[in-house]
């Protein structure tokens, strides 16, 4: 099983490849579910000889998507690959918001020139509203999408291990539990059957000095080495 952890730095990166990530996330502004990181961002993590997924999300909110946006992505894609990622994760939902968008996923696998393909929690929002788990994955697999990252429609994905075990059971892609994952959830998850666990490893520390006028919190997240650990000896305990 894959652990998996989401960054939001180069900092982060770094810190999750020495822990013994087998894979990190890429993004920006997790505190906003995450945002598509900075090209700067992406080549220095490309760096670190880890494998560097990056998430394409243009804005906070829901994952309905306009056509401008959508070409946005694209492009964003086009120029994560060409940064160095080996993979993305991407997501767009029809304009009523209850169906996979299929001409986005599908311009968004093209773009990604063969470059792994997860589908992240957009997934959850049909979950939730009672979409047929094994469905789900065979149309995604059908787009050509590698893997799936979900709750099982649950606030944690712990609580949705029922759904994630049917997603599983189906087969066709790889299915990544992640939402609300702690170290000690990673057993339990195990069970399901999922090919790995994702989790940011989180914690908030206080800034060196005040922010100062329009300069926001003083204090932000980083990735804590301690909890990436504790993530890694929890996998590896699994694996036996």
């Amino acid at each position: 099983m894959d652990l998996e952890i989401a960054v939001q730095d180069v900092a982060g990166a770094q810190t999750a490849a020495a822990g013994g990530a087998d894979r990190i996330e890429l993004c920006q502004a997790l505190t906003l579910g995450g945002l598509t990181p900075s090209a700067g961002a992406i080549e220095a993590a490309a760096d670190l000889g880890i494998a560097v997924h990056v998430l394409v999300r243009p804005r906070p909110g829901g994952f309905v998507c306009s056509a401008v946006e959508v070409s946005g992505m694209v492009r964003d894609v086009e120029a994560a690959v060409d940064a160095g990622a080996t993979g993305v994760v991407v997501g767009a939902l029809t304009a009523d918001g209850a169906a996979l968008d299929c001409h986005a996923l599908k311009a968004l696998v093209r773009a990604a020139e063969g470059r792994d393909v997860t589908v992240h929690r957009c997934v959850d929002v049909l979950l939730a509203r009672g979409s047929d788990p094994a469905a789900l994955v065979d149309q995604l697999a059908g787009f050509g999408v590698r893997r799936v990252l979900t709750s099982g429609g649950a606030p944690r994905a712990l609580a949705g291990a029922g759904v994630l075990e049917a997603m599983t059971a189906s087969g066709g892609l790889e299915v990544v539990a992640g939402g609300g994952v702690h170290p000690r959830d990673v057993a339990a998850l195990a069970a399901t059957g999922v090919a790995g666990v994702h989790l940011s490893a989180r914690v908030r520390v206080a800034d060196a000095g005040p922010a100062g006028p329009g300069g926001g919190d003083d204090g932000y997240d980083v990735t804590d080495a301690g909890l990436v650990a504790a993530a890694r000896a929890a996998v590896d305990a699994v694996a036996g």
